[in-house]
């Protein structure tokens, strides 16, 4: 049996709706297989969340999960970053360096924003996926880890493999397990769950009294599209509080947060 509340107090992951239930059903059968696994949601929905889910519930809990963005590393460093580097490889390059699968061996590394990374090195994650090995920029020696891999993604990788922006190989190797972390607006009857706790935390930190929201300024947020998800909700939470110091959040004060 998939005990779901446990994976869900594993990394204090909010919600109790259908969606949310099952995301953590599926996290529960997957977490303790050491296949690579592929999350899609839009930005701000929660995605390292549920890669930290995954790893806080493997056999590899005990051991380090790395978090590296993708899209945040210029495609000149990117495989310097990921693979590491031989001294001399480059200008500025003084000494050996690991990159961030030789420092998370034994444990999880978490690729996020997979689709941007550069074509070239989408080949070299293949190889790594496949057999284990890569080569540090300007090294001939393979080297070897034992690494699982979680991939992130807001972007369709089926469109972005027709229009060539992403290797066919290395999409079906990851889509193998494919987890969707479903967005704010499909799961509305979470967020008064989300907003309770993002302002008990919020106000806890900085010494404000937190009297609440009432049940008008919760549907009135339910109105609003949230394109940035949870994200977003979290920074308008904390804004309309430091607005609205001491007082119970009502309608208005929503409205006028997001420009309703």
């Amino acid at each position: 049996m998939i005990d779901i509340e446990k994976i869900q107090r594993s990394v204090g992951m909010i919600g109790e709706s259908d969606e949310i239930r099952e995301l953590l059903t599926l996290i529960g059968q997957v977490a303790t297989t050491e296949i690579s696994v592929l999350i899609h949601g839009e930005s701000g929905s929660g995605k390292e969340m549920v890669a930290k889910a995954v790893h806080k519930n493997s056999k590899r809990k005990f051991e380090q999960l790395i978090t590296v963005n993708c899209g945040a590393i210029p495609a000149g460093i990117i495989e310097s970053e990921l693979f590491g580097h031989k001294k001399g490889s480059f200008t500025g390059a003084d000494t050996d360096r690991k990159g961030y699968f030789e420092a998370s061996d034994k444990g999880t590394i978490f690729l996020d924003e997979i689709a941007e990374t550069p074509m070239e090195t989408q080949a070299k994650l293949l190889r790594v996926i496949e057999t284990g090995e890569f080569t540090r920029v300007g090294d001939s020696k393979s080297r070897k880890v034992d690494v699982r891999i979680i991939a992130a993604t807001n972007k369709d990788l089926a469109r972005e493999v027709n229009e060539g922006n992403f290797r066919k190989d290395l999409y079906y190797r990851l889509k193998t397990i494919l987890l969707k972390v479903p967005a704010l607006r499909d799961h509305f009857s979470d967020l008064h769950l989300f907003v309770e706790r993002f302002g008990l935390e919020f106000c806890a930190k900085n010494d404000i009294a937190f009297k609440g929201f009432t049940t008008e300024a919760l549907s009135t947020m339910k109105r609003h599209h949230w394109p940035g998800n949870i994200r977003e909700l979290k920074n308008t939470v904390e804004s309309i509080l430091v607005t609205n110091r001491g007082e119970r959040i009502n309608e208005e004060m929503v409205r006028q947060s997001l420009g309703m």
